[in-house]
């Protein structure tokens, strides 16, 4: 296996048992020392022609979906599902079954380097060099000028990072990303906390529903947990709980693929989804009879059908389906979410399931009790009103070192936030990222982390379980380049500084620290149970991360009349003609799929687009402004433009323009770069009542250029739908 440990040893450490496995542990307690070697130097438990596999975590989105990978002679070729992992049970989405592709991605950076912003003269360092220069940001900034930017697929890496900003006396560490503006989830967390009393992430239990109205939960394409609560929605479909099939509503702006698989798809204006489930609200009430609630008193439903666009006789069948359904569920989405009423919708349709009385009944909703590792550490996603106060700090000055990893904030953030110019006035700007992306582009120093199949690790899952997760990652293979793990170098750079700093983070490297937060688990009843670290690990490894026995909890402090939702009418920013309806690429999902060219060339579910940035305009608006396919337009909004080719899409709202997320790169590598526009030139600053980004809240301008770019898709130039006019 390596010069340094036998298989004699091996078979010591892990136990023979344990060791004959379908899948490979990575080696018991003594894995750091174990190198999966490549081809040309095969480990001895490899054969010829036979395979080994690996259970992981995938690192596509926070979803924490668990992989095993099939390995070769070394080499990694095929990702599956982990089916003993209860978020996705042995499936996985596109993006999981891409991953390979950012392994073997031919634009990673293969070692670490020093280079001018923008990209300018680069010198390759040595991680020696690297940790040094960690290590002197450390020293030679005080702690309050030190910040840490993460995105949302390392968890046990933003508690490490928390663990040494406390130590040093800094601010905790940020997370956020595209994932977060578009779901909207700190707003539901808090939207969770007034109406359930539980600040976290519900888990809604689909697939023992039998009537699930969705107001924008896109949870088939890219909202929370998508795999899992795709089975969710096939085990509703199927009646597998309920003895008949299950029946799905969504109330969106635009038909996406949950809209498309629903048996009501209700087109309803942006940002109105909370004034629609206060009137569904009502409806229900009236219905069912007795004194209404105190949350449906004030609510006017001919107003609400006016402002949604909605009819009130639309409004009146769908409470009769709600009210006669034996198990209904209400689930919000990150459109609602993201609106500038978004807190209130969330408080909105979160209480249609008090007034169901489904709080901890199968087909209902739960909450998630929390894992006992690293408790103190941020385990939620933060609002973009923190984002903005960094960047305020940024542009005076007061931050003088920023460490970004796992988010592109040079992509990914609107551009009207002024994050771009704010990074100019820090001194040093470091990323971690393992490819050539906008941010690695305009950092100083870039040392890059291994690839998710390279990497140790472990994410905390926040929804789409059944119980408390923590789903383990493990290298599958060996660092193809000369990449080092980020904890590691962090790590070293802690040790090397010494004193108080390496005292209270003590640990040599990331398996140590790994190690050191699982003793937690020791005493807690689950899949499977350890008396040691060292046996613990083992089996950890073995069957992909850990997962308690005990179910999900009725929601306890449930109180509705507490926060009542005042029926808000969503705000917008500027003055245009048409609702912005910007949504994840259920591919590209946050862009970091952009430069995976099976992603890029995997026809989108409704459209059938690839490789390019479409703009959805319906057929009848299309027409009153001399507009057919392929025909590129300008979009203005108060802080931006974009150009895009037009497609006409039937099933979205007259006055509403849909724009996917996740194209429009000008860096991250030949696959990604300078195909179609980034959605976030468009963007505000727009906060709702949580803090979050209000996605949701812009009108914009459309202006024809003359121009036509003809888009790459699988259908015929005439349409899927028959009656389009090319």
């Amino acid at each position: 296996m390596s010069n340094q440990i036998s298989r004699r040893d091996f078979l010591k450490l892990v136990g023979v048992g344990a060791a004959t496995l379908t899948v490979m542990t990575g080696c018991g307690p003594d894995s750091r020392y174990v190198v999966r070697e490549p081809y040309t130097r095969m480990p001895e438990y490899t054969y010829n022609g036979l395979s080994t596999y690996y259970a992981t975590t995938c690192r596509e989105c926070p979803a924490g979906c668990g992989l095993v990978v099939r390995t070769m002679q070394g080499r990694a070729l095929k990702v599956e599902g982990n089916p003993n992992n209860p978020v996705n049970l042995g499936k996985t989405c596109s993006r999981g079954q891409a991953a390979l592709q950012g392994l073997y991605n031919p634009d990673r950076l293969q070692h670490p380097f020093k280079h001018a912003r923008g990209g300018g003269n680069p010198a390759e360092l040595t991680w020696e060099q690297a940790v040094t220069t960690v290590k002197q940001a450390f020293a030679s900034n005080q702690a309050g000028q030190i910040a840490f930017l993460l995105g949302m697929t390392s968890d046990h890496l933003a508690d490490l990072v928390t663990e040494i900003t406390t130590a040093l006396g800094a601010p905790a560490p940020l997370r956020y990303g595209a994932f977060a503006m578009f779901e909207g989830r700190t707003t539901l967390v808090k939207a969770s906390e007034q109406v359930l009393g539980s600040a976290s992430i519900p888990f809604f239990d689909l697939g023992n529903s039998d009537t699930v109205f969705s107001f924008g939960a896109n949870f088939l394409e890219t909202y929370l947990s998508p795999v899992a609560y795709g089975r969710g929605y096939a085990a509703m479909r199927k009646g597998n709980s309920t003895g008949k099939r299950g029946i799905l509503v969504q109330f969106e702006p635009r038909l996406s693929q949950t809209a498309a698989a629903a048996d009501y798809w209700i087109p309803i204006l942006p940002g109105t989804q909370g004034l629609a489930a206060l009137g569904l609200g009502r409806a229900v009430a009236e219905l069912r009879g007795g004194s209404l609630p105190a949350v449906y008193q004030n609510v006017d439903l001919a107003r609400i059908a006016e402002a949604t666009g909605v009819s009130q006789d639309t409004f009146k069948k769908m409470a009769g389906l709600f009210t006669a359904a034996a198990h209904p569920l209400s689930i919000p989405g990150g459109s609602a979410l993201s609106a500038s009423n978004g807190l209130e919708a969330g408080q909105a349709i979160l209480n249609l399931n008090v007034l169901a009385n489904n709080l901890g009944v199968p087909g209902g909703v739960f909450t998630i009790s929390g894992l006992p590792i690293q408790a103190k550490s941020q385990s939620q996603t933060n609002t973009f009103s923190d984002i903005q106060a960094l960047v305020e700090a940024m542009k005076s000055g007061k931050v003088k070192v920023l460490f970004i990893h796992g988010v592109n904030p040079f992509f990914e953030f609107p551009a009207s936030l002024g994050f771009t110019e704010a990074a100019r006035q820090v001194s040093t700007l470091i990323s971690f990222s393992s490819f050539p992306d906008e941010t690695a582009l305009q950092a100083d120093y870039v040392f890059p982390d291994h690839t998710g199949l390279e990497s140790w690790g472990y994410q905390k899952i926040p929804t789409g379980s059944d119980r408390p997760v923590l789903s383990g990652a493990q290298p599958a293979v060996v660092p193809f380049y000369n990449t080092k793990a980020t904890a590691d170098v962090l790590l070293a750079a802690v040790q090397a500084s010494g004193g108080t700093l390496a005292a209270a983070v003590p640990y040599k490297d990331e398996v140590e620290f790994l190690q050191s937060s699982l003793q937690g688990l020791l005493q807690e009843p689950g899949y499977f149970n350890a008396p040691d670290i060292g046996s613990f690990w083992a089996q950890w490894q073995q069957y992909g991360g850990w997962w308690s026995p005990k179910p999900v909890l009725a929601p306890t402090g449930a109180n509705p009349s507490a926060q009542v939702p005042a029926a808000t009418a969503p705000q917008f920013d500027g003055k245009g003609d048409y609702y912005l309806f910007p949504f994840p690429s259920p591919l590209l999902s946050d862009g970091s799929g952009a430069n995976k060219p099976w992603l890029q060339e995997t026809p989108d579910p409704t459209t059938t687009v690839m490789w390019n940035t479409w703009i959805e305009i319906h057929p009848d608006t299309a027409d009153k402004l001399g507009l057919k396919d392929d025909d590129v337009v300008k979009i203005t909004s108060a802080f931006g433009e974009l150009e895009g080719s037009v497609y006409r899409y039937p099933a979205i709202h007259p006055d509403t323009i849909g724009i996917p997320f996740g194209q429009g790169h000008t860096a991250f590598g030949q696959y990604a770069q300078e195909r179609g526009a980034n959605l976030a030139s468009l963007l505000g600053t727009r906060l709702n009542g949580a803090g979050d980004l209000a996605t949701s809240a812009l009108k914009v301008n459309l202006t024809k250029t003359g121009k036509r770019r003809p888009l790459a898709r699988f259908e015929s130039v005439l349409g899927v739908y028959g009656n389009l006019k090319p």
